[in-house]
């Protein structure tokens, strides 16, 4: 069945103007497309997400469309989207395009891996694309749209008769919300998935030291990475075989502690030579007192639109528990563990 992509975007529907509307213009010559209409229905549908930023980086029409969105639990439901943020800055493009994903997500849309375009004002951050491309940098902006376009349209959500789903965590079995809320989840997927948990608090766990691109693709080929341990003695290959990985991830200082942020830095190695498009990826946010959402929006921006793991619909559950224990007494938890749990079964068991 062949899919038409919706465009949504500030202004007027049918009218794009400036530099997006001209790259988008052309970048779907040929794609069966056209602009959503004012209070249609977005379950079901395949679309872009497409706004500019001023130099500010304030956009009042995407500003109230991510309070819509999270206003509207479910009204992306069955969609798959990718974002387009154009921006007349250096700033700002990329925290847009992550808030739109995490507010999208949550929503009930499914994105591909790497599903966010995003332009600064002079375009520099396309260099490496043009020059791979032999192409101004123009072209390369337009390329990487139409390339999103493609596989929004032709993206199937991968799943499997007995999915395989590696959870990953920093934190102490003893006083952690977050492992047992994870634990409970756990316990619902195991009938139907074949699971493996890796602890990477204990001994050191090196950061990646940004090698050369050369030095990390080496390494990558042979299947490790400079600094060996357990990331490649076990994270690296359990991530191979994973269809889904589900990250743990206790708010330190509003920020993925230390020991996870090494982790997801040293997937570099790993991801010169393995594709994660086939690889779901979910989260557990615990915040002691707020701010679970930038938590969980790092997890987006680092693994989805950075990594290229596939973003399930509300693929993150976030909760606030301080004290040990706190997080199995909040009010209605099981309830929502439940629905976490069936629906990371829905995204990825066939």
């Amino acid at each position: 069945m062949e899919h038409e992509l919706l465009i949504l975007h500030a202004g007027r529907p049918g009218e794009l103007a400036g530099r997006l509307g001209e790259t988008l213009r052309g970048a779907l010559e040929g794609v069966p497309f056209r602009f959503a209409r004012e209070g249609e229905d977005l379950e079901n549908r395949r679309m872009l997400f497409a706004f500019s930023l001023p130099e500010n980086g304030f956009n009042a029409s995407l500003s109230g469309f991510l309070g819509w969105l999270r206003d509207h639990p479910g009204c992306l439901r069955g969609s798959v989207g990718g974002v387009v943020i154009d921006g007349a800055g250096d700033l700002y493009t990329k925290a847009a395009g992550r808030d739109l994903l995490l507010a999208a997500s949550l929503a009930g849309c499914a994105f591909p891996g790497r599903p966010l375009v995003e332009a600064v004002g002079d375009l520099r951050n396309f260099a490496v694309q043009a020059r791979n491309g032999d192409c101004n940098l123009e072209t390369a902006y337009r390329r990487a749209v139409s390339d999103l376009a493609g596989r929004v349209l032709g993206f199937s959500p991968p799943r499997r008769a007995r999915p395989r789903v590696l959870a990953l965590h920093a934190s102490s079995r003893s006083t952690s919300n977050t492992l047992d809320l994870w634990g409970r989840v756990r316990e619902r997927l195991e009938g139907d998935c074949d699971i493996r948990e890796i602890g990477l608090r204990n001994g050191t766990l090196e950061d990646c030291a940004g090698c050369p691109y050369t030095t990390c693709l080496h390494f990558g080929e042979r299947g490790g990475c400079f600094y060996g341990g357990v990331m490649v003695q076990e994270v690296f290959p359990a991530l191979r075989e994973a269809d889904a990985a589900v990250f743990l991830c206790p708010n330190y200082n509003d920020a993925l502690s230390a020991n996870l942020t090494a982790a997801v830095n040293r997937l570099t190695a790993l991801y010169r030579t393995t594709s994660f498009e086939d690889k779901a990826v979910f989260a557990i946010v615990v915040s002691g007192y707020s701010g679970g959402d930038i938590v969980a929006s790092q997890v987006v921006s680092a693994l989805c639109a950075n990594k290229g793991f596939w973003l399930p619909p509300v693929a993150i559950l976030m909760e606030t528990a301080n004290d040990a224990g706190a997080a199995m007494r909040l009010p209605g938890i099981q309830g929502r563990l439940g629905r976490f749990a069936e629906n990371l079964l829905g995204a990825i068991k066939l």
